[in-house]
């Protein structure tokens, strides 16, 4: 039994062709789009499919694209910059006999790649981070005094009050960064 057609034909729309998307039969106005009628060279040939267009993009996006770019919780943000700092600490006590100087140099990239790292939603995580991690690196550079946890201890408190100054500088680093990034947030969710 032959079934006949409910709707009648789409404008535009040409027969054995694969039907259309809902949003590729729509012009400019939001009514049906009309098909081009072919120029009399073309009505006996075969149609062309248009060769894909490459946009080249500047040779920096591409090696932006090549550096690491991880999104970070606040938490996993706080572990990644303890477990550098410690481990730089650590290395600081073996090869720079525990200079309190490089360490607090050191420190400083750290904060910038933790506020950098650290997503969207985490980023007033960034200064708070900081300063912990700076603790737990400390531990390893500070001054031991001869032996024994106590000492261990007081070496790191007294570490603290005399490396304010990176302390303060990493904190306020992080926190910039983080200022920065959540204000131009804001900035792209403004606009329309």
């Amino acid at each position: 039994m032959e079934q006949h057609r409910t709707r009648p034909p789409q404008p535009g729309a040409k027969r054995g062709a694969p039907p259309l998307p809902p949003q590729a039969g729509r012009g400019p106005n939001g009514g049906p789009a009309r098909a081009p009628r072919p120029g009399p060279q073309a009505r006996g040939t075969a149609q062309r499919r248009p060769a894909p267009v490459r946009h080249p993009g500047p040779a920096a996006a591409q090696s932006a694209r090549q550096l690491p770019n991880p999104r970070l919780t606040g938490l996993g943000g706080g572990l990644f910059c303890a477990a550098v700092m410690f481990v730089l600490g650590c290395l600081d006590q073996f090869l720079f006999g525990a200079s309190l100087t490089v360490y607090g140099v050191l420190f400083l990239p750290v904060c910038a790649l933790t506020a950098v790292w650290i997503r969207r939603g985490d980023l007033l995580t960034a200064p708070v981070v900081v300063p912990i991690a700076f603790a737990v690196g400390l531990f390893p550079v500070a001054d031991d005094g001869g032996g024994g946890l106590g000492n261990r201890l007081m070496g790191l408190f007294t570490s603290l009050a005399t490396q304010a100054g990176w302390l303060y500088g990493g904190t306020l680093i992080a926190g910039v960064i983080a200022t920065v990034r959540k204000i131009s947030l804001l900035n792209r969710g403004r606009q329309p």
